[in-house]
């Protein structure tokens, strides 16, 4: 699985989420965010036009004329020549603090005749600041772990039948839905506990999707677990 696949992955799971919850839910931001933070792990693009219209309904994206941004006053015939999509954030990659380019999304972006922001960015902060933005549009996300956020997705691709969806965020393993880079923190004995984790296996089970997950590329085949014994534990269904 190339990452493109990872971009179908994670624009898959955000349709689904929003058939999933009621309109209104105030999670579904929270698990647009978890989404798309996986998502950065990644070389990919950027995709979220494919889910745009989602995206805005939901409040994980704003919109705004370009001439309502907080700098329009001083810049506007910076933003007036924009003809094509641009992110607003720029980098110098001579600064002695320069981190990458991971950040490219905190200032916003155009894609003419609008300006974009996704919650919890810099620029959305300053159009709540600047009262552009109210009410729970003005709240930031809740950090949701990625493991919570695959149980609700499972939980739907289930009713629907999309055994293939199931078995790939399942074949991510423990270390990247409960962990991250620096592994996972949990042992066998937390992790069965975890009211999530038993709805994601048994799922797995109900479904027979454990084959789909076993032939990931993204698998972690137990021989090469940095922890065994978890590894192990995660794909004996």
């Amino acid at each position: 699985m190339s990452d493109h696949l990872i971009e179908d992955l994670v624009a898959d799971s955000i349709r689904i989420l929003d058939g999933h919850a009621e309109a209104g839910d105030p999670r579904v931001r929270d698990w647009y965010s978890a989404l798309y933070r996986f998502q950065s792990g990644f070389d990919g693009s950027f995709t979220h036009f494919r889910v745009m219209d989602i995206l805005l309904r939901r409040g994980y994206t704003y919109r705004f004329p370009v001439s309502l941004h907080p700098d329009y006053a001083e810049r506007s015939a910076y933003f007036d020549a924009l003809t094509e999509f641009t992110a607003l954030r720029t980098f110098d990659e001579d600064a002695p603090d320069f981190d990458g380019h991971g950040s490219w999304l905190e200032d916003g972006y155009v894609e003419p005749p609008y300006l974009y922001c996704d919650a919890g960015t810099e620029l959305w902060r300053r159009m709540a600041a600047a009262g552009e933005l109210h009410g729970p549009d003005a709240a930031p996300p809740h950090r949701t772990r990625l493991i919570e956020v695959v149980r609700e997705v499972a939980v739907t691709a289930e009713k629907k039948q999309d055994r293939e969806l199931i078995g790939l965020w399942y074949g991510f393993g423990c270390e990247t839905l409960l962990g991250g880079p620096a592994g996972c923190p949990f042992d066998v004995s937390e992790l069965a506990d975890m009211p999530a984790v038993q709805d994601l296996r048994t799922i797995v089970r109900r479904t027979d999707a454990l084959p789909v997950a076993q032939g990931s590329p993204y698998a972690v085949p137990v021989e090469f677990a940095d922890h065994h014994d978890l590894e192990a534990w995660w794909w004996e269904i």
